[in-house]
């Protein structure tokens, strides 16, 4: 006796699986525009407001250009000129320690990834362990080391912990290890390069990707380092855009009632020195992303 299915159609359950889904995807947007999106929009269009516009106006009503001139004006007069000094500080700590960790993180990569020495397996396992410290928890001991050797306060006491990156070595040993030909550098070799001029001429040239991505992840986490220079510069005048926020935030009425003066600053000039402490990163991402989707890309597939 033949069984009859009376269930629903195929088409039916494959259309009810993919409105589902559709409905999933919906949820998953709609919750990434609500807690992602709209705090950048209201954020944008703060800095366009006076304070008291902010307060009583629409919040996603745009303000004036004379507003964000007037918040402009107030946010670089704040300590005559002092957020300059902080934009400059922070490029000057985010560049300098950028420089070291590709001097120190590439060849480091390429040597554990290619060649052959004593402890090598142990350095890698040394490096895997430190990926997994919280970079907070090694301030204290940096600072008293530093302190011994009397940098604290100079700009060395940020830019020589911020250029230790293991993970840039990490990033560049995987790389090494799975996309670059070792009949290549052998190739170079017995066309008489000595190991240097096999790196530079051959194997860093092929590492363009992976390099722009260690630069890109080094530049972000030293641009954004707000702890290790919070501790390790006594004054403000070394602080970069990152610290400095603290004393903006300290000199806004709405957070600090105490703060009420001629040096006070308010929520829109706050919200426009946010902005501006951000910038940078957003620049680099949008003229580095070809290379960043390349270097990510990188080390998938084995040569």
């Amino acid at each position: 006796m033949t069984t009859v299915d009376v269930g629903r159609p195929a088409g039916r359950q494959d259309g009810v699986s993919g409105w589902s889904m559709r409905t999933i995807i919906g949820v998953v947007v709609a919750i990434f525009v609500l807690f992602f999106v709209i705090p950048i929009v209201w954020l944008l269009l703060a800095t366009t407001k006076s304070a008291h516009a902010l307060i009583i106006e629409n919040p996603f009503q745009p303000g004036s250009i004379s507003d964000l001139a007037a918040n402009w004006k107030q946010l670089f007069d704040f300590q005559d000129g002092a957020v300059t000094s902080w934009v400059g500080n922070s490029a000057l700590y985010a560049v300098g320690a950028l420089v070291i960790t590709l001097v120190a993180s590439i060849p480091a990569g390429y040597a554990m990834a290619l060649t052959e020495f004593r402890f090598r397996r142990l350095l890698l396992v040394l490096t895997l362990i430190v990926m997994l410290i919280p970079n907070t928890a090694l301030v204290l001991p940096i600072f008293l080391e530093l302190n011994v050797v009397g940098l604290i306060g100079n700009p060395l006491s940020v830019i020589l912990p911020m250029s230790f990156f293991p993970f840039g070595v990490y990033l560049t040993y995987i790389y090494f290890s799975t996309s670059v030909p070792r009949d290549l550098l052998a190739a170079a070799r017995l066309d008489g390069c000595t190991e240097f001029q096999v790196f530079t001429r051959v194997a860093l040239p092929l590492a363009a990707p992976i390099v722009a991505l260690v630069a890109f992840f080094s530049f972000v986490q030293n641009w954004n380092n707000f702890f290790l220079p919070f501790v390790m510069l006594p004054s403000s005048e070394g602080y970069p855009v990152q610290v400095g926020l603290t004393s903006l935030l300290a000199s806004t009425p709405a957070f600090n009632p105490s703060s009420a003066g001629a040096q006070s600053v308010q929520l829109p000039t706050l919200a426009l020195a946010t902005v501006i402490s951000v910038l940078p990163v957003l620049i680099v991402f949008l003229f580095a992303q070809r290379f960043l989707v390349a270097g990510m890309t990188a080390g998938g597939t084995k040569e």
